[in-house]
């Protein structure tokens, strides 16, 4: 059965959908973007604290889950310009102790609020 996962210390969703969803085990979560969970305002003056926020925001989803990024196995990154790259990638790795999920990192058109930096996982028990 499926269980809803959701965090006021993560921002709230944008549209119908959770934070997260567990079932069998396996945690799906939403994108996170540079929303500050305390304000919900958009932060995204600067790529590195859009980015930072962007992880934080999944932290606090994967403890609600009872996870971390020990439990993550694939992750998606979305950039509004692969020119930010070098930077995005820095900032993400350093959220991960060793052994680094399965990942891809996509340019695309346009992300919701025209933030520059969307992420999300799979995470396993």
């Amino acid at each position: 059965m499926k269980q809803i996962i959701n965090t006021k210390n993560a921002p709230s969703a944008i549209g119908p959908y959770s934070q997260a969803v567990l079932i069998n085990g396996m945690l799906y979560t939403s994108g996170q973007i540079g929303i500050n969970p305390k304000t919900n305002q958009l932060e995204i003056e600067t790529l590195n604290h859009e980015t930072n926020l962007v992880m934080k925001n999944l932290t606090a989803v994967l403890k609600e889950a009872k996870m971390d990024f020990n439990h993550v196995i694939k992750t998606t990154i979305f950039l509004k310009s692969m020119d930010d790259f070098a930077e995005v990638n820095e900032i993400y790795a350093s959220f991960f102790e060793k052994d680094f999920p399965a990942r891809e990192t996509v340019q695309v058109a346009k992300l919701p609020l025209d933030v520059n930096v969307e992420i999300s996982m799979i995470a396993t028990l």
